[in-house]
């Protein structure tokens, strides 16, 4: 898949609350075994692409699906399509961003309509005169964001490809084009054009923002302590220590930065950090059979993005 397009599909959402009706950190928690997981077969669900249908690739192991969030002080029931359709039904959804809101818009695929919006950079790509710009203040695909009623924002994976994946050409920032920049500070500038745009066409009595936070990858072993591993390949379970080597992701850093910066309420689905204890949840070599080298950087579904889902949901329904 390229980095933009436009499609509808169909979710169901878990249902979440918290004990006794309280609020808590769900995002604060650990991986705990569950014997009932997955929450659906891959057999049973015809959106996966290939690309993250890793039982249908031929992965041998199934302990990777088989893992719980478990938030410190919530419970997270199983899933409750009818309430999700109860409380949202006529009400439009749209991910916003590049293959890993896809990876998580297809976790969903079910029975709510929603779109998926791929557009990996938030900020507009314009033919010019010598090729492709990444215009770094100018964000014309917004125009599709108006009036729909949760808005779910992505973007950092396409930031770092260079050579043949990169879309672009050159890069604009104000009226100065550079054929390249540190892709860290284009990032940050992109991110504030973004939250402009927020800032001045949100109503937050019509529409929910959120913004997932960065996706880890994990293509080096030394960042969880792995000596016996390079990649994230052969990979089975998760870490169930709660605790990263390599720490905070820099790309959220950054947008925490950002995000303090909009006036408007935006929600951060902070996915990071748990994730990052999840090695075990890549394709690696299973992602298109191994036609495409190794993938430790999107998700196996069944799997990971299932939970980000139930955090969406809790997040709506406490904002």
């Amino acid at each position: 898949m390229g980095p933009f397009g436009f499609a509808v599909f169909f979710i169901v959402i878990e249902f979440w609350q918290a004990v006794n009706g309280s609020r808590c950190n769900v995002y604060k928690g650990k991986w705990a075994y569950d014997a009932s997981y997955p929450l659906y077969n891959f057999t049973d669900c015809p959106f996966i692409l290939e690309q993250f249908n890793c039982q249908h690739n031929g992965r041998p192991d199934h302990l990777y699906q088989k893992f719980r969030w478990q938030p410190t002080a919530c419970i997270l029931p199983r899933f409750n399509g009818r309430d999700f359709l109860q409380r949202f039904r006529g009400k439009r959804i749209m991910f916003v961003g590049d293959s890993l809101s896809s990876n998580q818009w297809l976790s969903l695929a079910y029975r709510v309509s929603i779109m998926l919006s791929r557009n990996a950079f938030l900020v507009d790509i314009v033919n010019g005169k010598h090729g492709r710009v990444l215009k770094l203040n100018s964000i014309g695909g917004g125009q599709l964001w108006k009036g729909i009623d949760v808005l779910i924002f992505d973007t950092w994976h396409w930031w770092l490809h260079t050579g043949r994946k990169q879309p672009w050409d050159y890069v604009q920032d104000n009226n100065v084009t550079h054929k390249d920049m540190n892709r860290t500070v284009a990032y940050e500038k992109a991110l504030r054009t973004w939250a402009r745009w927020v800032n001045l066409n949100v109503d937050p009595a019509k529409t929910k923002v959120f913004f997932q936070g960065v996706s880890p990858d994990h293509m080096n072993s030394k960042d969880w302590v792995d000596r016996t591993a390079n990649t994230c390949v052969g990979e089975i379970r998760p870490l169930l220590s709660g605790e990263y080597l390599a720490g905070t992701h820099p790309a959220q850093v950054i947008l925490n930065k950002v995000l303090r910066s909009v006036s408007k309420p935006v929600h951060l689905l902070d996915i990071t950090g748990l994730s990052q204890l999840r090695k075990d949840g890549h394709p690696s070599v299973f992602g298109y059979r191994g036609r495409h080298g190794i993938d430790c950087t999107h998700w196996c579904l069944p799997g990971v993005p299932d939970t980000w889902n139930e955090l969406l949901f809790a997040a709506l329904i406490q904002t």
